[in-house]
């Protein structure tokens, strides 16, 4: 291969002509090959690059992005929205310690901003309609709730009248005012309650997910709000806002009873006879709390102390209600049992039997905590802290509808979901998740006698890319070898293999657009 030598003089500035046409064209390949891969199809056509203004919009892309030095990482979606995710390959090393690996990840949106009123019917609809309506519900579901509203509607109305009637006839007071004053106290507590109920209805299907820990908190709220009831009577200036407070709490724990009733009536169920399990439960339900009515009546003619009977009964209730939970057996397999099983068969090698497995759920795990060790479907940018780690992983899950891997900053075990994931796909991604734990804690353990302290941050960061790298690829042979020995047997012991209870992320990584 022969070397060119050098310009001479004379040819100098045919060649700066050259180079700067050069790169003229090579600015332009850039902002064309930007404005394609957005692939905005609600945008209006745009003109070729050669008829672009100085000023011309590019869209949803900013400028910074169109003359930045940009590698596209992957694209997810979201409830059909889009995004793009960039590595910024002009960030250098030096500026990577300075910034400290902040904004080497830029996500590009790749949908128009929604106008005010979609926004706020997509928030109305996220309150009175379940998630993937209509086509999760039967076409009976919108004359049933519209019939439904309107008669409680009505009835809200009537109470009004009702109450103030009543607190009339029972003669709260001879002054003319008062009694409309005490009914618009009493109605306002009511309609506090009400407010409260309807917004917690928002949780939709955490009711499904979680279905012991939310019953076993609405006990806890129906008896906080008894607690707050009795201080009115300390205070009864601050009538109107306690009860207020108290009813709210005890509504939200009448809704969390009422949507956790028919699935656990369900359990209970053999063949088609959930309505004859229904009617006998509350038959029982209203049996006990008549009996627990006319006891509290024989009881109060005592005058007994207000504290001491209420912390009894109180401690009753709150013991009864978590046997309760703790008692139903639920072939159903939702984050916390399958956690119980996967852990289970990772240190024995055998799935725990569906009594064993409902034992050993954890009641007080409720779904608000913040921090859980592993996340399913999360956004792109927070499990991946660089675009390193996911060039890192992103091999070895070539073949797989999905992603794993652990952001050593959060702590967390992160399982991205792609598009084609089906029902058994998340089921064997979330598996994965719990072996990749399984191998770090194993790991961590091993080495937390001998960890030494790295003074240089990036070499240290490369020596945590190359060790999760080694923790995925040997995540990845385990599963590949275990997960068909505990799909079958799980079924043995009669667990429902569903990834419908798992509490999954909406996030989904899309394939790009080529």
């Amino acid at each position: 291969m022969k070397l060119k030598p050098p310009p001479t003089s004379s040819s100098s500035s045919q060649t700066l002509t050259a180079t700067a046409a050069s790169s003229h064209d090579a600015k332009l390949l850039v902002r064309e090959t930007l404005r394609i891969s957005a692939d905005l199809a609600s945008a209006p056509s745009v003109p070729s690059v050669g008829s672009l203004p100085e000023n011309a919009s590019f869209g949803v892309l900013d400028r910074q992005f169109v003359d930045s030095s940009l590698r596209l990482l992957c694209c997810e979606e979201i409830d059909g929205r889009r995004w793009k995710y960039f590595a910024d390959e002009s960030v250098g090393s030096e500026q990577l310690k300075l910034k400290k690996k902040k904004n080497v990840i830029r996500a590009v949106s790749l949908h128009s901003p929604q106008a005010p009123a979609e926004e706020f019917m997509a928030f109305i609809r996220s309150y009175v309609v379940p998630e993937g309506f209509p086509d999760s519900v039967t076409p009976s579901y919108v004359p049933y709730m519209t019939w439904r509203a309107l008669k409680h509607f009505f009835g809200g109305a009537m109470g009004v009248f009702t109450t103030q009637t009543l607190l009339n006839s029972v003669g709260v007071s001879k002054h003319r005012t008062t009694p409309g004053a005490v009914a618009i106290n009493w109605i306002l507590k009511d309609g506090a309650g009400r407010v409260g109920k309807m917004l917690y209805a928002r949780q939709g299907k955490k009711f499904d997910y979680d279905l012991k820990q939310l019953r076993f908190a609405g006990d806890l709220l129906m008896e906080l709000g008894a607690g707050v009831e009795l201080v009115t009577a300390i205070v009864p200036q601050f009538f109107l806002p306690l009860a207020c407070a108290a009813n709210v709490a005890k509504n939200v724990g009448a809704v969390t009873s009422t949507s956790t009733r028919t699935p656990i009536y369900k359990a209970f169920a053999k063949g088609e006879n959930i309505g004859d399990v229904t009617a006998k439960g509350e038959c029982v339900g209203n049996l006990a709390d008549l009996l627990g009515t006319g006891l509290s009546i024989l009881i109060s003619k005592r005058n007994p102390s207000l504290v001491k009977t209420f912390a009894f009964l109180s401690f009753g209730y709150v013991f009864s209600s978590y046997r309760e939970v703790k008692s139903v057996v639920l072939h159903t397999l939702n984050r916390a049992r399958f956690t119980v099983a996967v852990e289970s068969f990772l240190r024995t090698g055998r799935v725990p039997t569906l009594q064993d497995g409902n034992s050993r759920e954890d009641i007080f795990n409720f779904p608000w905590r913040q921090h859980r060790p592993i996340v399913l479907g999360p956004r792109f940018k927070e499990a991946f802290q660089d675009p390193n780690s996911y060039l890192a992983v992103k091999p070895i899950f070539e073949k797989e509808h999905y992603i794993v891997t652990y952001n050593p900053s959060k702590e967390n075990i992160y399982v991205l979901l792609k598009d084609q994931a089906k029902s058994d796909d998340v089921l064997k991604a979330a598996f994965h998740g719990h072996v990749l734990l399984h191998i770090i804690r194993s790991s961590s353990n091993k080495q937390s006698s001998s960890r030494k302290q790295h003074e240089d941050e990036h070499s240290a960061s490369l020596l945590s890319t190359a060790d999760l790298q080694a923790h995925v690829a040997e995540s990845y042979k385990m599963v590949s070898a275990l997960y068909l020995p505990f799909k079958s047997k799980a079924k043995e012991q009669g667990w429902v293999m569903s990834e419908s209870l798992l509490n999954l992320g909406r996030a989904r990584l899309c394939e790009m657009a080529t």
